[in-house]
């Protein structure tokens, strides 16, 4: 199973709005198999592991089957693969994890059991969870797992008291910012973020098969359409300003704009999650300033903080969000440490909300 997490994980690029998936098949004690899930409309790690041992000139009958995720039982771009394992004839399968897709939710499991196949469920469990944490968040819970990523000193400022920002982090910190760009599905960021840096959300310093969708959050829809971040296309809109004409404009650079808005007037943040869930975002990635980082937490919409933190103090600066002084601790928002690494001279953190 271990060997199937690290075949998910060579998946993990490219695979959206799938899960990635790891498979290795074994047969009298040795690997004559063994696969992942290829882009959208590509084979499923189970049948790319079958393909792989007809190719080393292997039989799969009788052979145990270890996928990280449970087979497909429906229809979707590929035919079901619990229905070509049974038709291969595999002794067992052993999946890590079941699938919450309300189109298999165990169904796949119960097919293959039924067709007299021996199957067991929970190997390595929570390292299957992490690699599809957006993906099973999202068939759960109808929205993307939120990782909000900042770049900060020691004493927690983002930027000195002028906003100059580059660089408090080192270079390979930045690079690794890039990795977690380049696994999610999509990278958000505020209109204050697009005009001061004229960010272009895009990953960069490592290479990738594909680009995520690009957000940019933007009340009064005031994006340049000359701005880096809209040229290209893949990028969507959100606003809560319904101006024909600036909408038009940015629709003709290939930009989609959508009006979300709340009562204060400024984007329905909880709505918005719900929007990219039904647009199957699995990961969502937020590179924002302090004011959007704030609001998203206080509208309880961030899952996870990936925060570097560089061995340096500078004092009065810019914060890693705005949030409201508290006049008591019960107040606080509680976070468990799930990951803490160094990269180059840097602090990594990665912290879920309770």
């Amino acid at each position: 199973m271990a060997l199937a997490l690290i075949q998910a994980g060579f998946g993990m690029l490219d695979t959206t709005p799938n899960p990635r998936v790891g498979c290795v098949i074994v047969k009298d004690q040795r690997i004559i198999g063994a696969g992942f899930t290829q882009p959208p409309g590509g084979n499923h790690a189970e049948i790319q592991a079958m393909a792989d041992a007809a190719a080393r000139g292997h039989d799969v009958r009788g052979a145990t089957v270890y996928v990280t995720l449970e087979p497909c039982s429906h229809f979707g771009r590929t035919p079901p693969c619990a229905d070509a394992l049974i038709r291969a004839g595999v002794a067992r399968v052993v999946a890590a994890i079941a699938d919450p897709n309300p189109m298999v939710a165990g169904q796949g499991l119960a097919r293959l059991q039924a067709a007299g196949i021996e199957v067991s469920c929970g190997l390595l469990e929570e390292e299957a969870r992490d690699i599809n944490i957006g993906f099973l968040h999202r068939m759960r819970t109808g929205r993307p797992w939120v990782r909000m990523k900042s770049a900060a000193s020691l004493d927690g400022k983002t930027a000195l008291h002028n906003g100059v920002s580059q660089w408090i982090t080192g270079q390979a910190a930045r690079d690794d910012g890039h990795i977690w760009r380049a696994r999610a599905c999509a990278i958000m960021a505020g209109i204050g973020t697009i005009q001061k840096d004229d960010a272009q959300l895009t990953v960069r310093a490592i290479e990738t098969p594909r680009q995520p969708r690009r957000i940019v959050i933007d009340s009064k829809l005031i994006v340049s359409p000359e701005a880096r971040v809209i040229q290209g296309g893949n990028t969507w809109v959100f606003t809560a300003t319904d101006d024909r004409d600036k909408r038009a404009a940015l629709e003709a650079e290939g930009a989609e704009v959508i009006l979300l808005a709340n009562e204060q007037g400024k984007v329905d943040l909880p709505g918005l999650m719900r929007e990219l869930g039904q647009r199957q975002i699995n990961e969502l990635h937020v590179e924002a300033g302090a004011r959007l980082n704030g609001a998203l937490l206080r509208e309880g919409c961030v899952d996870e903080l990936l925060v570097y933190l560089a061995p340096s103090l500078i004092g009065d600066g810019r914060n890693m969000f705005e949030l409201p002084p508290l006049e008591d601790l019960s107040g606080k928002i509680g976070i468990r440490f799930h990951e803490v690494k160094q990269v180059g001279a840097d602090l990594r953190i990665l912290a879920r909300f309770e």
